[in-house]
Formats: structure tokens, C-alpha cells, sequence
């Protein structure tokens, strides 16, 4: 009688343990997220005038125009529309840093870039570890700051507080480096020539 006692306290165990983790602890999570951190929680998507969405601001994006600037590379091809629109397909490479691949890759960006005036920093010719980073560095920014102006016609001090503007802080305010977010930036230098072209 005692193995058949034992044998109905492990199944009401086992389904009290699998509601909590199973049922109720998700539920709370999801409440919490879309309640307290709606935007986050599903994905940081942003939309453009339109309400359609051009990406999403936690991940890096790939920008080719001369109009934009350049955020990290991203060991993943991105689909560019006429302005730029990512899939949102994102990911990393587990290439070796000695693999003959991968330092084609960064000698051929970093030739590239130097052709373009541009000194190839490491937050433009390194892919970030999880291929996902959307930010560059301040420095990186300022140095694309005379080539998105020339493209778009403008002086750099109109760029200049929309770098400030889209600069995120360290993280808790001590760790990691102050970062440009790349897609807020460049669309918000596309709302500046929407207006200028509407004035």
C-alpha cells in the first residue's frame, strides 16, 4: 500500500511542479513583459511614417548607401529593399580567427573602407560575438559624419545632434562603451530630409 501512497504523491508533485513551470510561470512572465516592456518584449520593432516596419533596433542591420551610416558587419546577408529594409534575420560565425576566410573577409572591408576615406575602426571591419550588436562607436560615427553629409547635402552640425541624440549609454552607466544605434540614426536623417523636402 505504501509504494502505491508514494507512487500518487510523485504524480500530484510532478503535476503540481509542471502547472508552476509550465503554465503559471510563463503566463507571469508574459504578463509582466507585455505589461511593463511592451516594446522589448516584442522585439524592439520599429515603423516608419508609413506604420510599416523598417527593423528592429536591438539588431544590427546592413546599410550600403552613402546616404546612411555603417553599422557593424554582420556575418549574415541581409535583403535590402530600395531604402533599406532587413529582413531581421540576424546570427554569428564560429570562424577561427586564424581561418583564411574570415581574414580575406576583414583585409577585403578594411581596403574598402581606406578606398572611402574612412579608417576601418574594429566596430566596422569585426563582426560583434553574437552578430547581432546594433550599435558603433562614437568615434566610428563621427568619422562617417563628412560622407553622410556630402551624400545628403547637408552640413555636419545638422547630423551632429542626431548622433548625440541616438547614442545609448554604458550599460547601468559602468560597463561597455557609450554606442550609436545605426537604424535609429539613419532613419531619423531620413524623417530630417522628409521634412526639409516638405518645407
Amino acid at each position: 500500500m505504501s509504494i502505491i501512497r508514494e507512487i500518487i504523491r510523485a504524480i500530484r508533485v510532478t503535476l503540481v511542479l509542471w502547472l508552476l513551470t509550465a503554465i503559471i510561470y510563463p503566463l507571469l512572465i508574459l504578463v509582466i513583459g507585455q505589461g511593463l516592456f511592451s516594446s522589448q518584449a516584442n522585439g524592439s520593432i520599429m515603423v516608419n511614417i508609413d506604420n510599416k516596419p523598417i527593423g528592429s533596433a536591438l539588431i544590427g542591420q546592413v546599410f550600403t548607401s552613402e546616404k546612411y551610416f555603417h553599422g557593424r558587419p554582420s556575418t549574415v546577408r541581409y535583403s535590402q529593399g530600395r531604402r533599406a529594409r532587413p529582413t531581421g534575420i540576424s546570427g554569428a560565425t564560429n570562424l577561427a580567427p586564424s581561418n583564411p576566410v574570415l581574414l580575406d573577409r576583414i583585409v577585403e572591408q578594411a581596403n574598402q573602407f581606406q578606398e572611402e576615406n574612412i579608417q576601418p575602426t574594429a566596430d566596422l571591419i569585426y563582426t560583434s560575438g553574437s552578430g547581432l550588436d546594433p550599435h558603433i562607436s562614437l568615434k566610428t560615427a563621427r568619422q562617417q559624419l563628412e560622407r553622410v553629409a556630402r551624400a545628403r547635402n547637408i552640413q555636419e552640425d545638422e547630423i551632429l545632434p542626431l548622433i548625440n541624440k541616438y547614442t545609448d549609454e554604458r550599460f547601468l552607466w559602468i560597463f561597455g562603451e557609450p554606442g550609436v544605434n545605426i537604424l535609429r540614426l539613419n532613419y531619423a536623417l531620413d524623417l530630417q530630409e522628409i521634412n526639409r523636402q516638405q518645407n
